[in-house]
Formats: C-alpha cells, structure tokens, sequence
C-alpha cells in the first residue's frame, strides 16, 4: 500500500514523539505532514486545512487526545466530523478504551511504537474503515467492526440510517 497521497496531522506535546512518529511516516512514504503541540493548537490548524488521518496522543494540556477527537468529531463547524483518528497511549486500560471508542477514535497504538504497528494502524484506518453514527444524542464510530445482516435484535440498525 502506498501512503504517498496521504495527509496526516501528528498531535503530540513530546516533541521527540512527534519526531519518531514523523520519520516512521516519512519512511512509509506519507509526503504531506502537518505537527501540532496539543489539542488546541490542531483544532486550530484543522479549521484552514483538510488531513486524511490524525495520530494523536491521549495525555496532553490543555486539551487531551479524547477531548480533541470529540470537539473534532462534534463541533458544528468542523470539516473533520469523519476523519479517522489513531489514539496513542502508553497504558491503555479498558476505561481508557471505551472512553477512546466513545470519544471516536478508530484505532489506538499503544506506545513504544514501532514502524510496523503504524502501518498496521494506518492500514485498518484507511482500507477497513469503520462506520460513522450521526444520530440525535450520539455522533460518532459504531462501536460494531463488522454489521450482521443475520441479527435480528431490538437494537438492530437498518442500513439507511448509517452515515458514512
């Protein structure tokens, strides 16, 4: 898979992740690279500009990589609502993993990161995307990987109500 084409925004406070995650990307082929400090600053950078995917890291100031992913994902103004985000933790615990997946993030990369596991996260996040919910008091990824046209619940969901 080529990521030639690909944009990505990097959000990370640690400069030297920032760094690492930067030549892991360029070493793939990802030509079009943005950076930002913290949350704030990148919801700030994505108001002039459009990325395909955003790496960012949970623990941050003054705004976290969960509170930047669901003002990404929610703000009424945002041209992001849809953009696949890769969540990187040192200690991903199971509250930190649903909240994530509540938060809509895609996938997460637990850190000490490496080459192959950022293509494996890039790969899951471009070539098997997952489905967007836009729904009245939720907006965000199905928490399902894969639809069962075989369940039958009360909580089935029909097809022509999925966005994305």
């Amino acid at each position: 898979m080529g990521f030639a084409g690909i944009s990505i925004l990097v959000v990370d406070d640690n400069p030297h992740m920032r760094a690492i995650i930067a030549a892991v990307l360029r070493g793939i082929g990802v030509r079009d690279l943005r950076e930002a400090s913290d949350g704030a600053t990148a919801l700030e950078r994505l108001r002039d500009t459009y990325v395909d995917v955003i790496i960012t890291d949970y623990a941050m100031e003054p705004l976290d990589g969960l509170d930047f992913t669901r003002l990404m994902h929610t703000a009424k103004d945002s041209r992001h609502v849809e953009t696949p985000v890769i969540l990187m933790n040192g200690h991903p615990d199971r509250e930190t993993i649903l909240a994530a997946r509540d938060a809509g993030v895609n996938e997460i990369l637990v850190k000490r990161v490496s080459a192959q596991t950022i293509i494996q996260r890039m790969i899951a996040v471009i070539d098997q995307p997952r489905s967007f919910v836009r729904a009245p008091k939720f907006t965000g990824l199905d928490g399902r990987r894969r639809a069962s046209a075989a369940y039958r619940g009360p909580d089935r969901r029909d097809a022509d109500t999925w966005a994305g």
